[in-house]
């Protein structure tokens, strides 16, 4: 299904990462929509919310939903309706539904979240869009990159939020990790280190398709990189290789490699280091580092107990780390939606935005290119292979042989985006501010 949408303006931010480009849309601010509202203009009124896709990650999102305040779901769906059926029945939601559109077009629904497998996000996002519903959608948000500026505009366009679930960032031990750099407890960050190692492969039939390592697995500690960093990468180093199961060698691209590394350089010096492996004996295995110019601060694995063993050929821990994602980042799934439910709730901004997820995808897809030709890859090399006609009419010149008459490259992927709804109500604001201090 392809939609069509009304254009509207685009505005340019600059970045030292992405150089600027004359290129450029233009925007205008479009009117509030009807979720849009205050907690005293919300007269103690609950936000309704549909959710679709009743698998592992919608119902631990589902459940988070319940314990938010003021806001309701009132309907679910899953392709096997019967899921839909349990999820409805178990967290009191009154209606389900075996299709999508059902909870998207819903006259009830002021917001949607999208936990339906990755292939069926992007037209779910452009759907949401086109019926003004908000949106929580997890990453990604498209595995191409133009289909995901589409998807982003058309939210923008239409003045509705967009969330994209990159978890790691409301982890306690991240967040912590984080706050430390911005009161500066280590002093300037001089490196940091990241890794990733899951306790046993995936199967062949989930890594074929699945866009491969970077993507699929080492996009959540590149886009952790540039969380902690503060700043907009500048290029990439990574390689890769197979070293658990032998089977995936025959698959294209990255989903032949179960294990890999990169290394991001960022403004000022500052150094990142990523490794991720498909198998870990000794369990799940997710850790952080960052080295200042007065200390260091790093994370350790997160045990489900705190017991330890000491005997005369052992002492440590009990137990094995949490060896499920599910496990291990419970907390922040439903953090990340408890603060998307409060951002709706207030009409706060939202903490991980549309263009957050557009630039994880970018990194990701330039440590397939940087490990597919052995270099350093310009983050803004993938960039400038998006162009568009306008903001949701987007393509892949690599996929084209005839470029465009006119056709200047982007290098700074803001440049492709409209402003989002909370930018477009400050731009309003600033402006309406300057009219007053004007008139004094």
């Amino acid at each position: 299904m392809k939609l069509s949408a009304v254009l509207v303006l685009i505005c340019a931010a600059g970045s030292e990462a992405f150089a600027p480009s004359p290129n450029a849309f233009r925007a205008s601010t479009r009117s509030r929509s009807a979720l849009s509202m205050t907690v005293e203009e919300s007269d103690g009124k609950d936000i309704k919310v549909g959710v679709i896709g009743c698998g592992r990650i919608g119902i631990v999102h589902l459940g988070a939903i319940t314990k938010a305040p003021n806001v309701r779901p009132v309907i679910v769906s899953n392709p096997t309706v019967s899921k839909a059926e349990k999820a409805a029945a178990d967290y009191g939601v009154p209606r389900f539904t075996g299709d999508a559109m059902d909870v998207i077009t819903d006259p009830e629904v002021d917001a949607v979240w999208i936990c339906s497998p990755s292939q069926y996000h992007a037209e779910q996002i452009k759907a949401c869009a086109a019926n003004g519903k908000h949106v929580f959608c997890e990453k990604p948000i498209a595995t191409d990159l133009a289909e995901t500026v589409e998807a982003i505009n058309c939210c923008n366009e239409a003045g509705v939020k967009l969330m994209i679930g990159l978890q790691r960032r409301f982890d306690p031990n991240f967040k912590r990790v984080k706050n430390a750099l911005g009161a500066h407890e280590v002093g300037d960050t001089i490196m940091i280190k990241l890794c990733s190692r899951d306790p046993a492969p995936p199967p062949f039939e989930y890594v074929k398709g699945g866009g491969g390592i970077f993507a699929d697995m080492a996009v959540h500690d590149l886009d952790m990189s540039r969380f902690l960093a503060g700043a907009d990468p500048i290029e990439i180093l990574a390689l890769g290789s197979c070293h658990i199961d032998k089977s995936i060698k025959s698959l294209d691209g990255s989903e032949k490699f179960d294990t890999a590394s990169c290394m991001v350089k960022y403004p000022g010096g500052v150094q990142a280091m990523i490794d991720v492996c498909r198998q870990s004996s000794y369990g799940y295995d997710q850790r952080a580092e960052v080295l200042g110019t007065k200390g260091m601060i790093q994370t350790d694995n997160v045990y489900p107990n705190t017991a330890k063993i000491f005997k005369n050929d052992f002492t440590g821990n009990a137990d094995m780390p949490y060896d499920f994602f599910l496990s291990r980042y419970n907390e922040a799934y439903v953090e990340e939606t408890i603060q998307f439910c409060e951002s709706l709730v207030n009409d706060s901004p939202v903490p991980c935005t549309g263009e957050d997820g557009l630039i994880a995808l970018i990194m990701a897809q330039a440590a397939d290119k940087s490990a597919e030709e052995q270099r350093w890859v310009k983050f803004n090399e993938v960039v400038t292979e998006v162009y568009c006609a306008d903001p949701t009419n987007c393509d892949l010149m690599a996929q084209s042989d005839v470029l465009p008459e006119g056709f200047r490259p982007v290098t700074n992927p803001r440049e492709l985006l409209l402003p989002d709804v909370d930018q477009q109500k400050k731009n309003k604001n600033g402006l309406v501010n300057a009219i007053k201090n004007f008139m004094k």
